[in-house]
């Protein structure tokens, strides 16, 4: 029997107007707008719907920013009666899988995420840390270089692994720049410096994580309804206590993003929808598996395309 997925976009699918045409229609999808601004005592329904895009794309506003928008899209999708087996995110996206899987309270989720921005800008001095994309590598060749620029004493490690032949990098700036010079010696095909204000998802991240954890520790965490896929694992988790101790394990470790998507496939998942702005997540679910089916969610013209498309299904 096929199982449906939802997935939801981390950081990168930002965009200036994002959610904004639905909010105007439906007051219920303006409300989440409205709960996050209250929340965090700032105008982040201003800045998500009319920029600007540089402050928009600040660690500490683009998080809570995309998982406002992507619950508040998907509320409005929910209403179709489609409902997933499975929720996984990428990186910040796996809170918004929480807040989905009734994990998290929505105001919780945009406050954590909120204070992770903050912890994660402020852990290594801008522009001490970096990250790069590699394309063109598989992941045991990039794990040695990796390891060899490592024990020379330039940090750096894998941080997202995404799909075959692409996977992120993250450290020192020396260490990426090495890895970087060393991956394409191997067979990288190319290597591309990503815009970030840090080291994400690599070991110079545990001081953000030990943080993070006294603002989990403060959240009312509940057994998930809807199995999460964690980032760290690529397994799925239910219980609050498991489900903090992965979120900080997140910070600092690798997302096993093409682990995940596998997984859930062994799980019977056919079908992947990815809620919130952009496609990224549907593109990498495809480079992993094309057999798959995906959709993505980000307007009310994609929903209700998508829930047409499951019903011819059904047919």
């Amino acid at each position: 029997m096929s199982k449906i997925a939802f997935v939801f976009p981390g950081q990168g699918s930002q965009a200036v107007g994002m959610g904004k045409e639905l909010a105007e229609k439906h007051s219920e999808v303006m409300d989440y707008f409205i709960k996050a601004d209250k929340t965090l005592d700032v105008q982040l329904s201003k800045l998500i719907f009319e920029g600007p895009k540089e402050e928009l794309t600040l660690t500490f506003n683009t998080q809570p920013a995309l998982l406002t928008t992507s619950i508040a899209i998907l509320d409005f999708f929910r209403k179709s009666g489609i409902n997933a087996d499975f929720v996984a995110g990428h990186s910040l996206g796996e809170y918004t899988a929480l807040v989905a899987a009734g994990a998290l309270s929505f105001e919780e989720g945009v406050f954590a995420v909120r204070k992770r921005g903050e912890f994660m800008e402020n852990a290594v001095p801008n522009g001490e840390g970096s990250m790069a994309a590699v394309l063109g590598l598989d992941r045991d060749p990039l794990s040695a270089v990796t390891k060899e620029v490592n024990d020379s004493g330039f940090p750096v490690s894998l941080a997202n692994i995404n799909c075959p032949g692409q996977i992120v990098i993250s450290g020192s700036r020396s260490g990426v720049e090495l890895a970087g010079g060393k991956a394409k010696e191997v067979g990288a095909k190319r290597v591309l410096p990503l815009e970030v204000s840090g080291p994400f998802h690599s070991p110079l991240m545990k001081p953000a994580a030990d943080q993070l954890r006294e603002v989990l520790d403060g959240t009312d965490m509940h057994y998930a309804k809807i199995p999460v896929i964690a980032n760290v694992t690529a397994e799925p988790i239910s219980s609050a206590s498991e489900i903090k101790d992965k979120l900080i394990e997140q910070l600092y470790s690798p997302v096993l993003w093409e682990d995940s998507v596998r997984k859930m496939i062994a799980l019977g998942v056919d079908t992947f929808i990815e809620i919130g702005p952009g496609k990224v997540l549907s593109g990498l679910i495809k480079k992993v598996d094309k057999t798959v089916k995906t959709y993505s969610v980000s307007d009310e013209e994609s929903a209700l395309a998508v829930v047409d498309a499951l019903k011819e299904e059904e047919r």
